[in-house]
């Protein structure tokens, strides 16, 4: 259960191709592979109490997406970020910017 005034945000990537997809985390510079077939969500907060979205370039959104050929590029707007796959389990137990949806003792 989130417990802060802030906003939760999602972003699905999926990987079609048969070659690994390179998911690079900004500005965390952050790098994940998406295999073959797999998916995985990115989710990050904004902990402002007016819900906005800091550091965006594109108006007030809470991600920015650069896709090249083998890679994606995500722009996480918010205070932190994690992924996880499609029913919710954390890919990478690390939390990068001191999130605030999850116990500090996690």
């Amino acid at each position: 259960m989130e417990m802060f005034a802030g906003r939760t945000a999602r972003l699905v990537v999926s990987n079609d191709d048969e070659m690994p997809l390179e998911l690079m985390l900004e500005p965390w510079g952050d790098v994940h592979r998406i295999l073959p077939k797999e998916t995985c969500v990115v989710i990050t907060h904004s902990s402002a109490e007016d819900g906005s979205w800091p550091g965006t370039q594109l108006g007030d959104e809470p991600f920015q997406v650069d896709h090249r050929r083998n890679s994606v590029t995500v722009w996480a707007n918010g205070r932190c970020f994690h992924l996880s796959d499609r029913k919710g389990n954390e890919i990478d137990p690390y939390i990068y910017g001191g999130c605030p949806a999850q116990n500090p003792a996690t």
